[in-house]
C-alpha cells in the first residue's frame, strides 16, 4: 500500500520501534486480521490486543476529520462517548478505502499509530493498564508484541474512556 518511495507501513514500524530502541518482538503467523483469531494465534490475552479503528468526524457541517481510536480486542468504540469526548457533530465508521489509505495498510492490519497527518490518536485508558500491547504490523501475517511504556513514550497518545 505503499507508493514509489515510501515505506511500507511493516518498514516504517519497525524502523521506528529500532529508533526508539523500544522493547518489542515479533510475531509471524498465518494471515488473520480478526482480533479475536489473531489473539489466539499470537497465545496473549485479547484485552491486550490493540483493535484500531479509522473514525471520520465532523466537528461541523462543513470540516472533516478523521480519528484514530484503540480500544482493547475485547472492547468496541463507543461513538457516542468519542462524539462527546472530541466535541464533534457527529462520527461514524471512515470508509474502508479512507481507513486503509490513512492507515498505509489494509483493513485488519491498522496499527496504534498515527503516521498520517489527518489521523488524531486517541487510545482507551484500559490499553495502557496491560504491560504489552500486540498488534498487526501493518501486514496480516506478522504481529507485534511492544512493552505499553514504549507505546505511550512512542506514539504519545491522547487517553480517554473511549470504549464500551
Amino acid at each position: 500500500m505503499s507508493t514509489t518511495g515510501e515505506l511500507s507501513a511493516y518498514d516504517r514500524i519497525v524502523r521506528l520501534l529500532d529508533e526508539y530502541g523500544a522493547d518489542y518482538h515479533l510475531i509471524e503467523h498465518e494471515p488473520e486480521g480478526q482480533t479475536e483469531a489473531a489473539s489466539e494465534i499470537r497465545g496473549h490475552d485479547l484485552v491486550q490486543a490493540a483493535k484500531s479503528i479509522v473514525i471520520l468526524a465532523r466537528p461541523d457541517k462543513r470540516t472533516t476529520r478523521f480519528i484514530l481510536a484503540v480500544v482493547p480486542g475485547n472492547r468496541r468504540v463507543d461513538l457516542r462517548r468519542l462524539k462527546k469526548i472530541m466535541y464533534l457533530r457527529s462520527v461514524g465508521f471512515a470508509p474502508r478505502e479512507v481507513a486503509e489509505r490513512l492507515a498505509g495498510s489494509v483493513a485488519g492490519s491498522i496499527m496504534p499509530f498515527a503516521f498520517h497527518p489527518e489521523l488524531d490518536l486517541i487510545v482507551d485508558e484500559e490499553m495502557l493498564r496491560q504491560d504489552v500491547l500486540y498488534f498487526n504490523a501493518g501486514r496480516l501475517d506478522l504481529s507485534v508484541g511492544l512493552s505499553t511504556k514504549d507505546y505511550i513514550r512512542m506514539a504519545q497518545p491522547r487517553t480517554a474512556r473511549i470504549a464500551e
